[in-house]
């Protein structure tokens, strides 16, 4: 992991062998309910996190709460990862599609 990263875990975040994560990644697992009653509460719950192997995590780029990353998956400097992304593939935006396949 690079400088300047987070990772803010209430819960397990699994990270894979041979893994590249740039600067200021924020991986997050802590989250808080939708419903405003609940969440003045102070109720919160963590979801864990996922990488797989040879993951590369490009700068400023945020993992979300609940969120897997499969094998060999590149993630794209700034993108926002809100979802599950795929083996093999590349993803980007806010919040994070994917942008290409690798072989």
């Amino acid at each position: 992991m690079n400088f300047d990263g987070v990772i803010l875990d209430v819960c397990e975040v699994r990270i894979g062998d041979h893994c590249f994560i740039g600067p200021g990644v924020h991986i997050y697992t802590a989250t808080h309910p939708l419903d405003p009653h609940e969440r003045n509460s102070g109720l919160e719950y963590g979801k864990p996190v996922v990488i797989g192997h040879n993951v590369w995590i490009g700068g400023r780029a945020v993992i979300n709460p609940g969120v897997t990353i499969g094998d060999n998956a590149v993630i794209a400097s700034g993108a926002v990862v809100t979802k599950d992304v795929p083996a093999n593939a590349v993803v980007g935006g806010n919040p994070a599609k994917v942008i290409k396949w690798l072989k």
